[in-house]
């Protein structure tokens, strides 16, 4: 059954409503760092605590540990009312992550609006939960509605483990959009489309993108200027200037109604609309880096060092690891464990997580995703980070922040690089 969304709902949303942008905070919760698209104007390489843009962010979140950190931003946010996923990947290229993040906040926080917001490519068989879990708002970006404009934005779309280049991956990227459309509609959902504005792609074909999403039930549109990114394909297309926008926001407000106060918002965006509060960075960095659950049976902290001074050693370099324990007297060294050799694909990362089963966190200075996760699924925190050994056990030992987090780190290795979707060498 549709949910029946108030008044009271849509006006409390921020990024929905222009009047409640400074009464009403909202929260994007970074637990989905894979994408299964990559865009032409897209980099979540980098990550500064200055840089307001989609797909970047400071930490990214277990599903566990979204509680944890929405009941600290509480203490220092106020007027929370939205609670979103927007990344800093898609969340249905992560969506076992995205579900369990949504039940476990809608149980504790059971009258916040939820939203997310997607390309759309693997959205459909997720509408009913999300629904059923209160989810209010959709925003889906679709940036053409003809494939053959679709194919100079999108270097390709990666669904159900097969790689779709040119026209054949705009088009399947097209039609699952716009079938979940009237899907979301169908379950009381409110739809925004979102189009990046591109000069000489497709400024000319926006208004076309409005109409047919209208036609299909949309509720508004957004349409955000590109902002040329270095090191994609786009980085040297200039900026659509203000003559541009008005034009093209005006043509196609013929058909839907315009969002005009969108602050292209980080994938870890927390407080007013516009007007993020730089502390949340350290709370996020924190609670990411924490280990959830009772671990008093994990004594141990491993690190991947060559001298026992620094984390310097890559996880799939490192030939052994060095354990430490934490005592009296501080932390001391405890002994040397022999990696599992190379060569053994996903079986030495279970081998690992098996020679790592006493230990709470893995320190290395860098990982591919894959690795990681089988790691930390067995129990065992891989933390990415450069710098003294001490700094991390202490933030490790202490649940404190790790100023040395090698944040790009946590979008390498295929999890949301501008490489070819075939994962790496």
């Amino acid at each position: 059954m549709a949910k029946i969304i108030t008044q009271e709902e849509i006006a409390k949303h921020p990024c929905f409503n222009e009047e409640s942008k400074g009464k009403y905070a909202r929260v994007h919760l970074p637990v989905a760092p894979k994408c299964n698209i990559q865009c032409n104007y897209c980099n979540r390489k980098y990550d500064c605590v200055n840089e307001s843009r989609p797909g970047v962010t400071s930490g990214v979140l277990d599903p566990s540990l979204a509680v944890t950190y929405l009941k600290e931003l509480e203490k220092v946010i106020d007027n929370i009312s939205t609670i979103g996923i927007a990344g800093p990947g898609d969340p249905f290229a992560n969506p076992e992550e995205t579900m369990e993040t949504l039940r476990r906040v809608k149980n504790e926080f059971p009258d916040k609006i939820f939203c997310l917001s997607t390309n759309g490519l693997g959205l459909e068989p997720y509408i009913p939960e999300l629904a059923s879990l209160g989810v209010t708002h959709v925003t889906i970006t679709i940036n053409a509605v003809d494939p053959e404009v679709s194919a100079q934005i999108y270097r390709w779309i990666r669904f159900e483990k097969k790689v779709y280049r040119g026209v054949a991956g705009a088009l399947l990227l097209l039609n699952r959009q716009l079938k979940c459309i009237p899907i979301l509609k169908e379950y009381g959902i409110v739809v925004k489309i979102n189009s990046i504005v591109i000069p000489g792609i497709n400024d000319h074909h926006i208004p076309e993108v409005a109409k047919v999403c209208k036609e299909l039930g949309a509720d508004i549109m957004n349409c955000i200027p590109l902002l040329p990114t270095a090191d994609t394909p786009f980085e040297t297309v200039e900026k659509p200037d203000s003559v541009t926008l008005f034009r093209v926001r005006g043509l196609a407000k013929e058909f839907l109604p315009m969002m005009s106060h969108c602050a292209r918002c980080r994938a870890d965006a927390a407080g007013m609309l516009g007007e993020d509060l730089s502390e949340t960075f350290e709370i996020l960095q924190s609670v990411a880096n924490s280990l959830p659950g009772d671990v008093s049976d994990r004594p141990y902290v491993a690190v991947a060092t060559n001298e026992g001074h620094l984390v310097n050693l890559h996880l799939g370099e490192a030939m052994h690891v060095y354990i430490y324990k934490k005592s009296p007297k501080g932390y001391q060294y405890h002994e040397m464990r022999e990696m599992p050799k190379p060569g053994t694909g996903d079986k030495r990362w279970l081998a690992v997580a098996q020679l790592l089963s006493d230990c709470r966190a893995l320190l290395v200075s860098g990982a591919g995703e894959s690795p990681k996760n089988i790691i930390t699924s067995c129990g065992t925190k891989v933390v990415v980070m450069t710098g003294m050994i001490d700094e991390g056990l202490t933030g490790i030992y202490e649940n404190k922040p790790i100023k040395s987090i090698a944040k790009p780190d946590a979008f390498r290795c295929g999890s949301g690089c501008s490489g070819n979707a075939q994962g790496c060498g």
